[in-house]
């Protein structure tokens, strides 16, 4: 993540929270990341340095013509400063303020398979004893793990996986 682009997000945030539109400007930043995530050709398209700028600018306020009057200055600002490719980033980055700034964390939760309900439940529990803030759980599957979870809030992980315990248990009997 660029200082650039986290500047460029704590200004979009201070100027929305003071409008009281910062609810509604996070949701614009969740769709421009996820959109720019999706789609290969729009995230090249703002990359190039053969594209000028102003159809860029043109480009985007057409793409998100729905967005927040302050995202679209923000394609303003882009379009001055050019620096467009750190668009993305800008979103990411104004996502993690936003959540940081309401007290939401999230806690990614690596698992063999997808949650399910239950599994989901036992994992909540797990996390209420890492934190008391409100939590959004981020699921990545990842079948190397065999079983169990892996949980990660912040800077703390809980390992609760099969690997994990086999690769103990192997240290333990070859010592």
């Amino acid at each position: 993540m660029s200082r650039a682009a986290i500047r460029y997000a704590k200004a979009i945030l201070d100027m929305a929270h003071s409008r009281g539109v910062a609810s509604e400007v996070n949701n614009d930043m969740a769709h421009i990341a996820e959109n720019l995530e999706a789609n290969a050709e729009l995230k090249g398209f703002l990359d190039s340095p053969i594209i000028s700028n102003e159809v860029k600018e043109k480009a985007t306020l057409e793409v998100f013509d729905a967005a927040h009057n302050i995202t679209k200055g923000l394609f303003r600002l882009l379009k001055e400063n050019k620096r467009f490719e750190i668009l993305g980033a800008i979103a990411t980055e104004y996502n993690k303020l936003f959540e940081d700034m309401n007290g939401v964390e999230v806690a990614t939760v690596t698992t063999a398979i997808a949650l399910d309900k239950e599994m989901e439940a036992k994992v909540m529990s797990k996390i209420l004893e890492f934190s008391n803030k409100k939590i959004v759980i981020e699921n990545i599957v990842n079948p190397e793990i065999i079983g169990g979870f892996i949980l990660r809030i912040g800077d703390k992980q809980y390992n609760a996986s099969v690997a994990n315990r086999l690769n103990v248990l192997k240290r333990e009997l070859t010592q």
